[in-house]
């Protein structure tokens, strides 16, 4: 295990870290994009990525470019929302959504506003579908940028700080324990066992504001 283990961290190591933090930046753009966001692993992208993080520099350099990749991705949501929102959600690949979840985001955004907006980076489907949602509302960018943000800080700092402090943990141990690399793979699988446990919570405690009968609450005003 530790040999098959410490070749694929090397490998990570051996790319450049430039080009390791460009490539975790675009892959949260794509994540965070409409429609692509559906089918790129930007998740699994910056948790591999992080395990090649050597030194401070790097943690926060990665750390930071997945923020921005995240924002720069929802904001071009927010932007084709705002223009071409009717007809992405009209189209061809946006009736392959289905119409049920548009009316989801739609639904959850009028009732819970900026929480909606925070929220959604931690639910599947809405992550991608909420930027451009918010683009057809009444919400101003800004306001959609403030409450975007710091889901995003949250998200990005957990995939690193968790890639990177596992295959740190294994460097150190690997030449004294035999079965390090279970040890990583064991805080791997409890990280991404946690993830999938919070956003379960997450989905089950705010369904309610998806669906079901319209609320009387204003929408959210543009600012």
């Amino acid at each position: 295990m530790n040999e098959i283990l410490s070749w694929i961290l090397d490998t990570v190591s051996s790319v450049d870290p430039v080009w390791r933090t460009l490539i975790a930046g675009v892959a949260m753009l794509l994540e965070t994009s409409i429609l692509l966001g559906l089918i790129v692993p930007g998740d699994t992208v910056l948790l591999v990525t992080a395990t090649g993080v050597q030194g401070p520099v790097q943690y926060f350099a990665l750390a930071l470019a997945s923020i921005v990749g995240a924002l720069a991705g929802e904001s071009i949501g927010f932007m084709l929302g705002r223009y071409f929102g009717p007809r992405i959600r009209h189209s061809r690949l946006g009736r392959r959504i289905g119409e049920r979840h548009w009316q989801r985001a739609e639904r959850y955004l009028d009732r819970r506003g900026g929480i909606a907006v925070f929220l959604s980076r931690f639910l599947p489907v809405l992550h991608s579908l909420i930027p451009v949602t918010v683009g057809m509302s009444t919400m101003a960018y800004r306001r959609f940028i403030a409450w975007t943000l710091p889901a995003c800080v949250i998200w990005s700092f957990a995939y690193v700080t968790a890639g990177s402090a596992a295959a740190g943990g294994y460097r150190e141990l690997a030449d004294r324990l035999h079965f390090a690399g279970y040890i990583f793979v064991g805080v791997i699988v409890v990280f991404v066992i946690a993830v999938i446990v919070v956003k379960k919570l997450i989905a089950r405690g705010e369904e309610r504001h998806m669906d079901g009968a319209p609320e009387n609450e204003p929408a959210p005003e543009r600012e």
